[in-house]
């Protein structure tokens, strides 16, 4: 596959400064578990806010975001995001202050990059017990709602391309159902410019779109779960048009 060289220079330069950061960050980290939660929560906020401008300064890769009056000022809830990439993992977890990410526990396995993870008080779930991770879900998922957290979910559980629908998980809408907090969808398109396991990052303008509110109370989780990926995916598809070029 044709590659331009000035891509694969920007994206291995990004790609060692990136790796280097965050050994030194998962250990400062490390170092700060003593600390109250909202101080270690900004030093990932730091280090989250560090990737994306790296990004935007080696790579060329900006982004944009659309209905920010969606989001509401004194409520909490759970956040549905399309899954394209790494950036929206970067993007969202710094965005939205003390978020709480669902995850599959072995993340928090991997080097460097996990242990950081983790002192921020991600939800980790055992995926192969299905019974009892989702009770441990809804579990600790209200108790960071109660707490005036987000609770951050992509409900497809892993990267898809853009133009594919992956499978839509029903647990992030269980969890709103059970606790009435409300879901807010976001749709982007960062896998244009940050594909699932590519190398090399492309120059452009990432697109986000924060959708209005979805209320679950007193309704039924596939209904919502329904709701939620209508939107996500017919607001997705008109962002997949060619990425604007930067050079």
């Amino acid at each position: 596959m044709f590659c331009n060289i000035n891509d694969f220079i920007r994206s291995a330069v990004f790609s060692c400064l990136m790796i280097i950061i965050t050994i030194f960050y998962s250990f400062i980290c490390i170092l700060a578990r003593p600390l109250p939660f909202r101080y270690r929560y900004h030093l990932v906020t730091i280090y989250t806010q560090v990737i994306i401008g790296l990004l935007k300064i080696i790579c060329h890769v900006n982004y944009t975001i659309e209905g920010m009056k969606n989001i509401p000022k004194n409520r909490n809830g759970i956040i549905f995001s399309k899954h394209q990439s790494l950036w929206e993992t970067f993007f969202l977890q710094g965005f939205f202050s003390q978020s709480a990410i669902i995850l599959k526990r072995e993340l928090l396995w991997i080097p460097f990059f996990g242990w950081g993870l983790a002192t921020i008080d991600p939800i980790s779930i055992n995926r192969s017990a299905k019974k009892s991770a989702m009770n441990q879900l809804i579990q600790e998922g209200k108790k960071r709602l109660d707490a005036g957290r987000w609770i951050l979910v992509f409900p497809e559980g892993t990267r898809t391309p853009p133009g594919v629908v992956g499978h839509y998980h029903v647990g992030g809408a269980l969890l709103a159902t059970k606790t009435g907090y409300p879901i807010l969808p976001i749709a982007h398109n960062a896998g244009l410019c940050w594909p699932k396991r590519s190398f090399i990052k492309k120059p452009g303008m990432i697109r986000i779109v924060i959708g209005p509110l979805i209320e679950t109370k007193d309704r039924d989780a596939r209904e919502v779960l329904d709701e939620a990926k209508t939107w996500i995916e017919t607001a997705t598809t008109t962002l997949l048009e060619p990425v604007q070029n930067l050079h």
